[in-house]
């Protein structure tokens, strides 16, 4: 494997008033650490997410990652260095070459941050994100009142993923197990090992207080919606089912097509490319390219999926409609929906499956194939 991720969720901190630890608090209708896995998931160099969380946690661990493709947790230690520790021994038997190291306190983190980690490991055996220090520091006395000002010169904000080669921090982290180090790139950096700074994102905020909280709720709430469009069709051909919304369908006959010919998911490819204005799946998945021949279309909608949230964006609501006289769809849908739903991680209460025919007009009317025609609602973040 070449890159795995390791999110570390083992934490105490709690919002004030809320009764459980932070990372399973709700932001926006999901838990933190929900968010903060979603990224490292949706990412083609990621190859393995495990979280470590505490001992008391397995309960809210299991709900806020319901159906997420995840390495089993681990159990954390009595620190962060020891939580991070543990984590890294859980991945030695099947060691990635490198690894990124975040904190579920970090729900915002985005595709280009992990893409700049990731590449500047290739000259280096760590490498964090940070941002430069822009505003005047000062250091204050036990009273509170300014005794001085800071030089910011060469100062910096360190963020997560921090990214290692794997070998050489569980090797420092095995040297000095029992230290009491801010950060891993601390741990790094006593270790004896060069760490390069690579461009952060003020996006990528810690949640610690209740008003972090309140910004980031505000942030996801400040979004500029965006609207696509899909249409696919497919004639009929010699088989015996058919793939539509994911589900097999039995069927006198199949669809021709390239890949499932999965005449639905086409649609809401397109309509999610569309909505962030990315092309088409003829241009992401050619058609003359013989390794997407009898492919399963969930594959193009994932792959939509991963660049709706590079962009930025979250689905809010998908409807697509499905135009055929044969088969009955009715006693389909709810199983549509559910597919759909699970392969791009939503509630289904934001897909609509609707079904409806031509009244005998036209191809569809004939019983020639099937048409689709989608819908996608997208939310792109804008900062306030």
């Amino acid at each position: 494997m070449d890159a795995a991720a390791l999110i570390l969720a083992a934490g105490r901190g709690a919002r004030a008033g809320g009764g459980v630890p932070k990372q399973y608090c709700i932001i926006a209708g999901q838990p933190m650490l929900r968010r903060a896995l979603r990224p490292f998931l949706d990412h083609p160099r990621v190859g393995a997410v495990r979280v470590v969380i505490h001992p008391d946690d397995a309960g809210p661990y299991q709900a806020a990652t319901a159906d997420l493709e995840l390495s089993a947790p681990v159990m954390g230690g009595a620190t962060r260095q020891d939580s991070c520790r543990l984590g890294l021994e859980s991945l030695a038997d099947s060691p990635p070459v490198r690894v990124l190291i975040h904190d579920a306190a970090r729900p915002f983190v985005d595709a280009a941050t992990i893409d700049r980690v990731l590449d500047a490991l290739g000259d280096t055996q760590g490498a964090i994100p940070a941002l430069a220090v822009s505003d005047a520091l000062k250091r204050a006395g036990d009273d509170g009142m300014v005794r001085e000002g800071v030089n910011r010169a060469g100062l910096w904000r360190a963020q997560t993923p921090q990214g290692f080669a794997f070998a050489a921090i569980l090797d420092a982290h095995r040297r000095l197990a029992g230290a009491a180090h801010a950060d891993d790139a601390a741990v790094a950096e006593a270790a004896g090992l060069a760490v390069a700074l690579v461009p952060g994102s003020e996006d990528n905020v810690k949640i610690t207080t209740d008003t972090d909280f309140v910004r980031a709720e505000r942030m996801l709430a400040a979004d500029d919606i965006r609207v696509g469009g899909g249409f696919d069709v497919h004639r009929f051909a010699p088989g015996d089912h058919i793939m539509l919304c994911g589900v097999r369908i039995a069927h006198g006959h199949g669809l021709a097509g390239h890949s499932d010919a999965d005449v639905g998911l086409h649609a809401l490819t397109d309509a999610l490319l569309g909505a962030i204005g990315a092309g088409d799946i003829g241009q992401h998945f050619p058609p003359a390219e013989a390794r997407w021949r009898d492919a399963d279309s969930a594959l193009f909608l994932r792959h939509a999926l991963r660049l709706v949230a590079e962009y930025g964006g979250r689905i809010r609501h998908l409807d697509v409609t499905l135009i055929c006289e044969r088969p009955k769809l009715a006693p389909h849908r709810d199983a549509m929906r559910a597919r759909i739903a699970d392969i791009l991680d939503l509630d289904p209460a934001r897909v609509s499956v609707k079904a409806t025919t031509t009244e005998g007009l036209g191809f569809t009317g004939r019983g020639e194939g099937i048409a689709a025609q989608a819908t996608a609602t997208v939310a792109v973040r804008e900062w306030p």
